[in-house]
């Protein structure tokens, strides 16, 4: 089987209720999806989503690395080879890791379209389903109460919320959070807006309330606060901007710095590199969450089937999709109370464009 035509679609996509967090607002994500036809009529599809703080790239970029590296390499090239492939094209794209996933999410798509299973089970197939939480945005203490309110109604049973902008504020509302619903599962998000002092005052002042997760509250270029705050409370503390490499990965488990790890397809570089990272951290006792970016069901559907994959992966945030309009990928998989289900369907599931 070889690749015998490449193409691709740039999709610019409004956010249906834009959001906060600790250093931007977002109200729309591009994606772009990469097509890959073979002489065997088997089709396969990746996204790109890019982000220039998450991912490194722009839009630019990523259309620029599809005419100018994708396309021209993967002609004629066996779908079967992709550790080969993949390894090459890291090489060549550089830091583009969302281009980088594009191509993987589409070779994975076509190799388990051809042994005509869903993904999951070609990865491995550790597990079903998994429950998802759905993210909160920094919003003032009654527009959050009311949009958790919204969300449990709709069968959520995990928020992730997020902060970084007011201790304060943010002890208050997950204080009024557990309050009306002490039954939900609660995470918290500083996005790097917490000093060390901040962190474990948050972590002091809400101890009683059981957040699950603390995801990433000091800043990325000062990795080693991350093991300080760890090392004074006793909830886990989670990386997420700063792990973005499996030298990262390798760093942060070595250093003993974090509890869990934040694996996004998009900002590692896809399905192979999420692997490696997670067996780092599995060896080091670290439990992984597959999260995501603002992206179509087609990213979020590569993201679930991985996450169901392997023994180490017990949690995902993957809701990135829901506040997407005019999401190109209907189907791909099914979102009932707060769990997330594949399909039967061989690769991603059964595209409809």
């Amino acid at each position: 089987m070889k690749i015998v035509h490449i193409s691709y679609e740039r999709w610019d996509l409004k956010l249906s209720q834009p959001y906060t967090i600790a250093y931007e607002t977002i109200d729309s994500t591009v994606n772009f999806i990469l097509k890959l036809e073979t002489d065997g009529k088997i089709v396969g599809y990746g996204c790109s989503a890019p982000d220039v703080i998450v991912t490194g790239e722009s839009a630019h970029d990523v259309d620029q690395a599809i005419n100018q590296t994708i396309i021209p390499y993967l002609k004629n090239k066996d779908p079967f080879n992709y550790a080969f492939i993949l390894a090459e094209l890291k090489v060549l794209l550089g830091k583009k890791s969302s281009s980088l996933t594009m191509v993987d999410m589409a070779l994975h798509d076509l190799i388990s379209r051809k042994a005509d299973v869903p993904l999951y089970k070609f990865l491995g197939g550790f597990q079903n389903n998994i429950a998802t939480s759905i993210t909160i945005g920094i919003l003032p203490l009654q527009e959050t109460l009311k949009q958790a309110d919204e969300f449990v109604k709709m069968g959520f049973s995990i928020l992730k919320i997020k902060g970084g902008h007011s201790l304060e504020e943010d002890i208050e509302k997950m204080m009024r959070l557990h309050e009306l619903h002490p039954n939900i599962t609660l995470r918290f998000d500083g996005n790097q807006g917490y000093s060390v002092v901040d962190s474990v005052a948050f972590v002091k002042a809400t101890g009683h309330i059981g957040i699950e997760i603390f995801e990433q509250p000091t800043k990325e270029e000062k990795e080693e606060r991350l093991g300080e705050v760890m090392n004074q409370v006793e909830i886990p503390v989670m990386a997420d901007e700063s792990l973005k490499t499996l030298t990262d990965a390798f760093r942060l488990a070595q250093n003993e710095r974090v509890d869990m790890v934040n694996i996004k397809l998009m900002k590692v570089g896809g399905i192979i590199e999420g692997m490696h990272i997670n067996s780092v951290a599995k060896s080091a006792g670290i439990e992984s969450m597959i999260g995501c970016n603002d992206e179509c069901s087609l990213g979020i559907s590569a993201g679930l089937h991985f996450a169901l994959s392997r023994p180490n992966i017990r949690y995902a945030d993957l809701d990135g999709h829901l506040d997407v309009l005019d999401d190109p990928f209907q189907g791909l998989f099914q979102l009932k109370d707060g769990i997330l289900y594949p399909t039967a369907a061989p690769g991603l599931g059964e595209i409809k464009l």
